[in-house]
């Protein structure tokens, strides 16, 4: 993908402190606090963890020096190579930094730069064909067309609404989903924001990966940068993929602001910006589904969100992802038809018939080094499920083979299909008629 020239001017390194866009104050209280911490410490290091023009930290080096604030450690023939600490003076100045944040790490970007930076990215993506899709949905047994349903909403990078019985996939799809985004075209994120003085943590280890090994698409997208160099404070992730279940609660989406180290997290959605959100097992979360739903409706129709600082100042914020809902309750009695309006794909991911069961069962019997017999599927299929009309889901070969797997295990005994070893994996598995529990999932 071609790197447009206004995203080539977002991510030009800044060279001088105007060019930052940002306040010189919150530069100079990092490099305040960094010597609070570590005691000594040279320009190099500073660029380490900054992550700004060397240049740009010697100058104010050298003026926090004129102030008294500073003091040269160790001196060398090249000041970018001299080694700082703190002056009495100094060291009141950093408390004062320390109480306004204890945030250390890279520079923060402007608020309006990051808007840029992924309404760019996210409105020139490049389209994933459907071979891409396919393959990525390979290792899973789905109607034929099943991937028809979903590369649209992948490639417009809207909202997919995935429902139907537990136990058929509906997890696993959107996880794949999320690798299919994670090995397509990466995107540039800061590591940090900044908005009203305030700074926002944006990046997050489990979410944000680094493309730490360049595939062809990124060495053609740094290629295409030209001579213009890259603000070290951005980096280049795989598309994110955030994932939350039935722990989800409101707070979760909104600005967490940390009373310790006086900063702000961002929230889940957020974080997402530029790939996936998947919200799993919707309407088993703590909060109510109708709360949720309110909550997307903004957003989805206008691709931005809105959050709130702790002085109650209202921030505009990119909603530029992939957000899907997955629920094997009834979606009718989840949301009303003015809310699935708003998602633009739903998807029934429905129970196996006999030949994707069967289907799914040689492969499970493949993955666990099980020989496949065809008299024991059949007594399967006919005492487990005909007759007592049970309904088949896709994930019962495998819990049921790793059951026989585990019951040969203990008996030192090679695994095998026999009608034997399938009643009593089944026996095991199913919770027996006239029991009051729960059946397996």
């Amino acid at each position: 993908m071609a790197v447009s020239e206004s995203l080539k001017r977002v991510l030009a390194q800044a060279t001088t402190i105007e060019q930052l866009g940002i306040s010189p104050s919150l530069i100079t209280d990092l490099i305040f606090r960094m010597l609070f911490n570590e005691g000594e410490v040279s320009v190099g290091h500073f660029f380490e963890v900054i992550r700004i023009y060397p240049q740009i930290i010697d100058d104010l080096l050298a003026q926090a020096q004129h102030d008294h604030l500073v003091e040269v450690a160790k001196a060398s023939t090249l000041r970018i190579s001299y080694t700082y600490r703190l002056t009495e003076e100094g060291l009141r100045r950093a408390r004062d930094a320390m109480e306004r944040t204890q945030y250390i790490g890279p520079a923060p970007v402007d608020l309006r730069l990051y808007e840029q930076a992924i309404f760019i990215q996210t409105g020139n993506k490049p389209r994933i064909p459907p071979e891409q899709v396919k393959q990525a949905l390979s290792h899973l047994v789905l109607p034929e067309s099943f991937h028809r349903r979903i590369g649209p909403a992948i490639n417009a990078g809207s909202s997919l609404f995935l429902y139907g019985p537990s136990g058929n996939g509906k997890t696993t799809v959107a996880q794949a989903i999320a690798r299919l985004l994670a090995g397509s075209d990466p995107i540039w994120l800061p590591h940090a924001i900044t908005v009203g003085g305030q700074i926002i943590q944006m990046s997050d280890p489990v979410i944000h990966i680094p493309k730490d090994k360049p595939n062809s698409t990124e060495k053609q997208k740094t290629a295409q940068l030209g001579e213009v160099k890259v603000d070290k404070r951005w980096e280049l992730f795989q598309q994110p993929a955030v994932m939350a279940g039935g722990e989800l609660v409101m707070e979760s989406l909104d600005l967490r602001f940390d009373p310790i180290a006086k900063l702000y997290e961002a929230p889940l959605q957020l974080k997402a910006n530029g790939g996936m959100f998947l919200i799993d097992d919707f309407g088993r979360q703590q909060v109510s589904p109708q709360k949720l739903l309110n909550r997307w409706i903004v957003p989805l129709e206008t691709g931005i969100d809105f959050l709130r600082l702790q002085s109650g100042q209202t921030l505009q914020v990119p909603f530029r992802q992939l957000i899907v809902f997955s629920t094997n309750l009834d979606p009718t009695e989840l949301v009303d038809a003015a809310f699935l309006r708003r998602i633009q794909m739903k998807v029934e991911v429905g129970s196996p018939d006999e030949k994707m069961f069967y289907q799914i069962f040689v492969r499970m019997c493949q993955a666990y080094n099980i020989p496949f017999d065809k008299d024991g599927f059949l007594h399967l299929l006919r005492k487990w499920y005909q007759e007592p009309q049970r309904m088949m889901q896709a994930v019962h070969p495998r819990d049921i083979i790793k059951t026989i797997r585990s019951i040969c295990e203990y008996e030192n005994t090679q695994p095998r299909l026999t009608p034997e070893l399938i009643d009593e994996a089944c026996s095991c598995y199913f919770v027996q008629p006239g029991s009051k529990g729960p059946t397996s999932a």
